[in-house]
């Protein structure tokens, strides 16, 4: 492995890293010699609700206690409300619960802000750092629609990708350049926006989001490895408050 990209004794704090992509957001650090810390609600290395800033303190804490410093952030904890989930019609702006916008706002923004504030103040102490915000190309592009639309389904009625999921990852694409220019120039700070993963959809959706992709085709849930390795490690480390986009092109249309 090039130099650039040794993350060897790195402490590495990841949120929602019990989930699919988080797993693989660990094992990028570890496959770099980084040692990854999973913090989740539902397990993990460290059991924590994000939202609740009393309890990031204490995962804090813990950490240094156990490890003496905090090297890397990986925002990758947020709901996501997919279409298949709940009514389909409460999916819709018109319908859309305020307690369900609550609770995906808080978990992926003001989670995301606790976690900036108290491991980013502990980076500044140490003068070194490097956070990484998990967006989405949804923050770069609308959701399609069209893809969920389904016959015999009033218009009014029709399943659509909720619209906080949009407003959250681009909501990080805004906490990644904030904190790039606030911590600068001892903590780096950049998002990775990834497409979407392959994951046993309906045959009909993955033809017509193909269809719509240049590589013709959705991510496997290990490709975004090598990226998380690079902008968390020394190899990009002329790199902040930039958005990295990986989505087999599809933003580009």
């Amino acid at each position: 492995m090039l130099p650039y990209f040794d993350l060897t004794g790195r402490i590495a704090i990841v949120t929602g890293g019990a989930g699919l992509l988080g797993k693989h957001h660990c094992k990028a650090i570890a496959s770099a010699g980084g040692i990854p810390i999973t913090v989740d609600i539902q397990g993990g290395d460290m059991q924590a609700d994000i939202t609740d800033r009393s309890a990031v303190e204490r995962v804090c804490e813990d950490v240094l206690n156990q490890h003496g410093r905090i090297d890397i952030l990986i925002n990758n904890a947020a709901n996501n409300p997919k279409v298949e989930d709940g009514s389909k019609a409460l999916s819709r702006v018109e319908n859309f619960p305020i307690d369900q916008w609550n609770d995906d706002m808080n978990v992926g923004l003001l989670g995301a802000f606790h976690c900036c504030q108290i491991f980013g103040g502990q980076m500044m102490q140490q003068k070194s750092g490097v956070i990484l915000n998990i967006a989405s190309d949804l923050s770069v592009i609308a959701p399609d629609q069209r893809l969920y639309k389904q016959d015999g389904i009033k218009d009014a009625e029709q399943p659509v990708k909720p619209i906080t999921y949009s407003v959250v990852k681009t909501g990080l694409i805004g906490l990644t350049r904030y904190f790039a220019t606030y911590y600068a120039p001892h903590i780096r700070v950049n998002a990775l926006s990834p497409g979407g993963i392959e994951a046993s959809q309906p045959k009909a959706f993955l033809d017509q989001i193909a269809s719509r992709i240049p590589l013709e085709r959705m991510a496997n849930e290990s490709e975004y490895e090598g990226a998380v390795v690079f902008l968390c490690s020394d190899a990009s480390s002329y790199m902040t408050g930039q958005n990295l986009v990986i989505d087999g092109g599809r933003s580009c249309w």
